[in-house]
């Protein structure tokens, strides 16, 4: 029996990096194991079974969108991947978000923040494996099953494309949903033209669910990717704290 919180698996072919993380990672009681390139961490995703794997997109041997697209063509798709990077460009994040991972962060990248995210995954695959038929963040409770939603105690209520939308986030709460899958899903196209429908429908959606619209704390933008529905942890103590987001 592990006697850590969860088995991580870092895919870095810098040694300083894979040194701080594993350190970091160790001293919050992770269980750490190591690849240096993608044919690795293949072969240690299939044998090791790690909980949470962070990837670094610049590979030596093979990308990381080669990586992530290995895993989830062998079947792999309940392993959390979090794509750590130099890269800020929104293609490369789109890409690899697309291809199946559960977030990104782009380096440098501070060690708080990045543990959060790690919690969200994981949490995120519970809530995936359990199933969940509700889901709690902050005052803000969502039923699936019976389709209520409610807002300290307050009944909220949704139209059906903004109960649709909200679904897809809960149901993915922690993750990074692009703008292509929401339209998917939701809509059933993967226009470009429709990005500005759907980010209608997320104004509206923020005008009933969040306490301050201008200033989202649950469903928050991932600026020209997409939006995820963050969990309790990630949100500040100070509601009111940041800067004004549009969708």
């Amino acid at each position: 029996m592990r006697s850590s919180f969860a088995r991580v698996l870092i895919v870095d072919d810098e040694p300083q990096i894979r040194r701080f993380l594993k350190t970091s990672l160790s001293a919050q009681n992770y269980e750490v194991i190591e690849a240096v390139d993608g044919t690795e961490a293949l072969k240690l995703a299939q044998r090791e079974k790690p909980d949470l794997m962070i990837l670094d997109l610049g590979l030596p041997d093979i990308d990381g969108f080669e990586v992530i697209r290995r895993l989830r063509a062998a079947g792999i798709n309940t392993l959390p991947v979090i794509v750590l990077s130099a890269r800020s460009d929104e293609h490369g994040k789109v890409e690899a978000l697309d291809l199946g991972a559960d977030d990104y962060i782009t380096k440098p990248f501070g060690m708080e923040e990045l543990t959060a995210r790690v919690r969200a995954a994981l949490r995120h695959r519970l809530h995936v494996q359990g199933v969940a038929a509700a889901l709690v963040t902050g005052d803000l409770r969502i039923d699936l099953v019976q389709r209520l939603i409610s807002r300290a105690g307050e009944p909220i209520k949704l139209s059906p494309k903004e109960f649709d939308i909200l679904r897809m986030l809960a149901t993915h709460a922690g993750k990074v949903l692009t703008h292509r899958f929401l339209l998917q899903e939701v809509w059933g196209t993967a226009n470009a033209e429709d990005v500005q429908y759907l980010r209608a429908f997320i104004r509206l959606l923020r005008q009933k669910i969040e306490p301050q619209p201008d200033r989202p704390i649950y469903v928050v933008t991932e600026t020209g990717v997409g939006y995820r529905l963050k969990m309790l942890d990630e949100i500040p103590l100070d509601q009111t704290a940041g800067k004004v987001e549009t969708p």
